[in-house]
């Protein structure tokens, strides 16, 4: 299911911006094997066997022991150990299959979150920077779900800014321990883990290291005491808490890594966090849209099912082709991660090294999905609601709780905001790194907005040519003002953070129409043209809604920045670089809904 081996080493991190991507260089999720479908079903049947029937008992819990002791029953399915190599008692699937996992268990509310809490920010910081015998010891308990794992990295004083935490670690005098003392805050699964990855600065003479080093506690250590469970908006039955270090002695052989190397372990285990958490609101997203169908067929008014009347086909047309979006971008970013891993596998790197440098390469790509994903969910769930009504604000029905489980999601992993000044900050630095051409495109993008426009017809009938032009100059737009700001702020860009935001939102929707649009191509080269119909509506309908945003955020940056004759021009290519020819999107989305309707499911 990789690419052909011509395609993989030419996978950077943001070069999207600037290069196109063929169909046949992306991985669909009509591409999964029966295997990996038989994974993602044991998944959604234990959701409906165990998770489902118990959602308020698992919201009103009085203690952690039913989310452990759902936890054990997932690990007893093998669900905790999905990314775990065989040799620790796992199954060592590749990243796709982990991400198909992660959106088979997203829609388990609560549950949902303590799942990935364990496998993910829990387990991962062991497999790829533990040494073998950290590995041997913790990894095969953490994949039978014998022991659980919680990642202690926020304090009340740091969230964001991560390495600015104040958990100190002294050397004991024996130098055989660290003695390590701290407050952290919002530890989910903090109530029943048995194993704490913990940040913390070590201190020497009174002075504290600059950088954040990490280290692997076990509960048993002792000087670790704990406050009540948080009362939370939505994901009630999350075991979250506050956990106190109070010279918690931990053995120096318990160090996870090197000295200072915590907060790369951080940065590099939220980027796996969060092109995972997109997976999983992609899950979310599906249940709720399948509700959302169901109650649409059977609440009626005015003598009519209300599924029948156009303005609740446009909500579920809309929720469907977004959540459509969010699959085919996020599986395209999983299978390029597979292939960079397989590439530096070839060159003779490790398989923890492997892993952690494709992360890292396509750290751009898991924030705009986690970004993505994450919004859209919130836009899927807030439609449910308003799809049953008065229903939908009752605690009795469904919405209620999707709607506050899913608030979460746009904070967890780092904020959106943060992400989105991470997907421009990160583009630019490899800009000037030299790691990918931006200016150079950019420059003569700069060019081309001063030169006559060329309104001469395309004779290119290959497929979706009208469309990919379309896309070719949505990335246009997006270098236009990013060339503009970059010489305008210089190294003070960074201070303009609306300006960074609009840029984001740019590059977010140009990522998600684009893959929407491959993953179509590559539908149509693989099942036809009579089978991908709807699916054709779909791109387009999201297509249209990428060059209003687009449109809409390039306006926001350039009016915010440029003057006089260069505002003028700005504009003028903006209006240049967003035509798209005019269709009726009424009809496309009626088509597509009534194919849900019809079928009484999400069937994309």
């Amino acid at each position: 299911m990789a690419v052909a081996e011509a395609n993989k080493t030419s996978i950077k991190g943001g070069e999207f911006l600037i290069k196109e991507t063929s169909s046949s260089q992306i991985f669909i999720p009509e591409e999964f094997t029966e295997e990996q479908r038989m994974i993602a079903d044991t998944c959604r049947e234990f959701l409906g066997k165990e998770i489902w029937p118990i959602l308020d008992e698992i919201d009103h819990a009085k203690s952690p022991a039913l989310i452990s002791g759902l936890m054990d029953k997932a690990g007893e399915l093998g669900l905790l150990g999905t990314a775990v190599p065989e040799e620790y008692g796992g199954f060592g699937m590749n990243f796709n299959t982990s991400m198909l996992v992660a959106e088979a268990t997203g829609a388990g509310n609560s549950f949902s979150v303590a799942l990935s809490a364990h496998t993910g920010i829990g387990t991962l910081p062991i497999l790829y920077y533990g040494n073998d015998e950290q590995k041997s010891k913790y990894l095969p308990k953490l994949a039978t779900g014998e022991w659980k794992a919680a990642y202690c990295l926020t304090e009340p004083d740091s969230g964001s800014d991560a390495n600015s935490g104040k958990t100190k670690a002294i050397l004991t005098s024996d130098g055989q321990h660290y003695s390590i003392t701290g407050q952290k805050m919002w530890i989910t699964n903090g109530g029943f883990a048995d194993i704490f990855i913990v940040f913390a600065k070590i201190e020497e003479n009174g002075q504290a290291d600059k950088n954040l080093s990490a280290f692997i506690i076990e509960k048993s250590f002792g000087g670790i005491t704990m406050n009540a469970p948080e009362h939370k908006m939505g994901i009630k039955g999350s075991d979250t808490r506050q956990i106190f270090f109070n010279d918690c002695l931990v053995p120096i052989e318990n160090m996870l890594s090197e000295r200072g190397n915590g907060f790369k372990i951080a940065v590099n285990i939220l980027n796996i966090g969060r092109i995972k958490l997109a997976a999983a609101a992609l899950g979310g997203a599906k249940k709720v849209t399948q509700q959302a169908i169901g109650y649409a067929n059977e609440r009626k008014q005015f003598g009519t099912a209300i599924a029948q009347f156009g303005a609740i086909k446009h909500k579920l047309a809309e929720m469907a082709t977004q959540m459509f979006a969010t699959e085919s971008a996020a599986y395209r970013v999983g299978q390029n991660i597979d292939d960079l891993i397989s590439t530096f596998q070839e060159k003779g790197m490790s398989d923890a090294e492997s892993k952690l440098k494709a992360l890292e390469e396509l750290a751009i790509e898991c924030a705009i999905m986690k970004v993505h994903g994450s919004e859209v969910l919130d836009y899927v769930v807030d439609e449910g609601v308003q799809i049953y009504g008065g229903m939908g604000f009752s605690a009795d029905a469904p919405m209620d709780r999707a709607y506050r489980d899913s608030r979460i999601n746009r904070i967890f992993e780092g904020t959106n905001e943060i992400n989105r000044l991470l997907v421009v900050d990160m583009l630019l630095k490899r800009a000037m790194k030299g790691q990918i051409d931006l200016m150079g495109p950019a420059m003569a993008v700069g060019k081309e907005i001063m030169s006559i426009p060329d309104f001469s017809i395309s004779e290119d009938e290959t497929l979706f040519a009208p469309e990919k032009k379309v896309i070719q100059n949505l990335k246009k737009a997006a270098l236009m003002v990013a060339g503009a700001a970059v010489q305008k702020f210089m190294m003070k860009l960074s201070e303009e953070q609306e300006i960074i935001m609009n840029l984001a939102d740019m590059v977010i929707e140009i990522y998600a129409a684009e893959s929407i649009l491959l993953r179509v191509e590559k539908r149509i080269d693989l099942l036809g043209t009579e089978a991908n119909k709807l699916h054709e509506d779909m791109a387009i309908i999201y297509l249209h809604r990428a060059v209003e945003k687009v449109n809409s955020a390039g306006r926001a940056a350039i009016t915010s920045f440029a003057e006089s004759e260069e505002l003028r021009v700005m504009l003028m290519g903006l209006k240049r670089f967003t035509k798209i020819e005019p269709v009726n999107l009424k009809d496309a989305r009626r088509r597509v809904a009534d194919e849900l309707i019809a079928k009484n499911d999400y069937v994309f």
